[in-house]
């Protein structure tokens, strides 16, 4: 889809003559058959990927494998709960239209509803997979964010949830037929429009949670998976602002938007989830069972160290003969050993007399 070029505004302001920019809408929206809203998310996805599975290595609790293994059925129970959390409120768009519900590449993906089914469903098979839950989270709590912030962009190429009008130098132009409707006075805004880039301002704060989190992560070491706490309350805290910008149609619940409602349930329910957590001890690394069935390491050392408290006695029976009495051998040497009445030791009751008393 081809898109007007964003041309230099002139504003006069106090008699001087002013130039500011501003971010063009996209030239286009697709690459052949390939949607770039799909590709941000893909590209986020990847990326998210990658960050998990180092940190589970880091940690010696997992591998890439494992992280992939559980990206696949977190990242397909996020992609349906976010679909359903976009289907449900904005429900007006889909009463009629049933068919339009599968349609993702159209945009209308809800970050809530993807976090509430994907979490714990990438939790549950991390559990399978023999990793801890406090571990898991811990590691994949930056790496949420990580993909938000590159998904985000799919919003400017789709030219969708931008915020209000504005003439900030870095304001948004949007092509005509991606216009809305003013929430104040009805009408579609005016063509030439520019308007706040929240999907800039969510990928930039998307951005710093990832840093953010790395760093109490290595700072402070937060336990039992109270670093998931922290980004829920993050993420809400920026999402309440970013919401009260947005103009596209929502649903009102007093002073507030739905979705800033359900931000700030997230911030609530992120610190309460850090304060809980926070204190309880993480487990120990995984151990790699196949290093322990290796008779090299520590089969081997086993087996050395048994080698080494062998009963004396032992040796004494393998060097006996079949036909020989290797206990009376036995006890034969500790006869020997043992003392006699008089003080004497038995050594001297086995030692030969002289000659002449031999024949007394």
């Amino acid at each position: 889809m081809c898109a007007r070029r964003a041309q230099p505004r002139l504003h006069r302001a106090g008699g001087e003559l002013n130039l500011l920019a501003s971010i063009p809408s996209p030239p286009f929206n697709s690459i052949g058959p390939l949607n770039i809203y799909g590709l941000a998310i893909a590209l986020g996805v990847v990326a998210a990927v990658w960050l998990f599975g180092k940190r589970l290595e880091e940690r010696g609790a997992g591998t890439a494998e494992d992280a992939s293994s559980i990206a696949i059925w977190a990242v397909l129970a996020g992609i349906v709960g976010a679909r359903l959390y976009h289907v449900a409120t904005d429900w007006e768009k889909f009463a009629n239209n049933y068919g339009d519900i599968p349609k993702l590449w159209e945009g209308g993906l809800g970050i809530p509803g993807g976090l509430l089914l994907g979490i714990p469903v990438g939790l549950y098979v991390a559990h399978e997979r023999g990793i801890p839950l406090s571990t898991a989270a811990t590691c994949a709590a930056p790496a949420i964010p990580l993909a938000q912030a590159i998904g985000r962009w799919g919003n400017y190429f789709n030219q969708e949830l931008y915020g209000r009008p504005t003439d900030l130098p870095w304001a948004l132009e949007i092509d005509p037929e991606h216009l809305v409707e003013n929430p104040e006075t009805g009408e579609l805004f005016a063509v030439g429009t520019t308007f706040h880039p929240t999907f800039l301002y969510e990928s930039l704060w998307s951005l710093a949670t990832v840093f953010v989190l790395l760093y109490i992560d290595r700072r402070w070491r937060p336990r039992g998976g109270s670093l998931m706490g922290l980004y829920l309350a993050l993420y809400g805290l920026g999402r309440f602002w970013v919401e009260g910008l947005r103009v596209d149609p929502a649903d009102d619940v007093g002073p507030f938007r739905w979705n800033q409602w359900v931000a700030l349930a997230a911030v609530a329910g992120g610190l309460l989830l850090f304060a809980v957590l926070r204190n309880r001890p993480d487990p120990p690394p995984r151990v790699d069972m196949d290093a322990t069935d290796d008779p090299d390491t520590h089969g081997g050392v086993a087996a050395s160290d048994g080698d080494a408290h062998d009963d004396p006695t032992d040796d004494a029976r393998e060097r006996v003969g079949p036909g020989d009495d290797a206990g009376g051998d036995v006890e034969s040497a500790e006869d020997d050993a043992a003392p006699d009445e008089d003080g004497s030791d038995g050594a001297d009751r086995k030692r030969p007399k002289p000659s002449g008393a031999q024949a007394d």
